[in-house]
């Protein structure tokens, strides 16, 4: 499974962006997908997850209420809306694919999209 993710940029505090993740392969509908982030100098912190189905979505603390996790199984396309954007948002945000949505890691990785969030 490869993972193409898009819409990265930069954007004024209190503005939106929506990431897109693109799976290839014809079994992307199997697997849990999510997206973490990376700022420089921090660690890789957990933002979203949501189940193969789409019924079940997580959220990390600090985006919730802010961000929806979505998915296309049809269109083999996992987005992340961010709404509210804070400069703290900042960050390499990442595509990842795995058999559970959340506590088991992920098995697959996309190449990252920067997201900078201006004061």
């Amino acid at each position: 499974v490869q993972l193409v993710e898009s819409g990265g940029g930069l954007v004024q505090s209190g503005g939106s962006l929506r990431l897109s993740c693109v799976a290839s392969g014809d079994i992307f509908s199997k697997f849990a997908m999510a997206w973490l982030r990376q700022a420089p100098g921090e660690e890789r912190d957990f933002v979203a997850s949501i189940s193969w189905a789409g019924g079940a979505t997580y959220y990390g603390d600090s985006v919730k209420g802010r961000f929806t996790i979505s998915r296309d199984n049809a269109k083999n396309t996992t987005y992340l809306q961010m709404t509210s954007l804070k400069p703290e948002d900042t960050a390499v945000y990442y595509c990842a694919a795995g058999t559970y949505p959340v506590g088991y890691g992920y098995d697959y990785w996309g190449q990252g999209t920067q997201v900078t969030v201006s004061s």
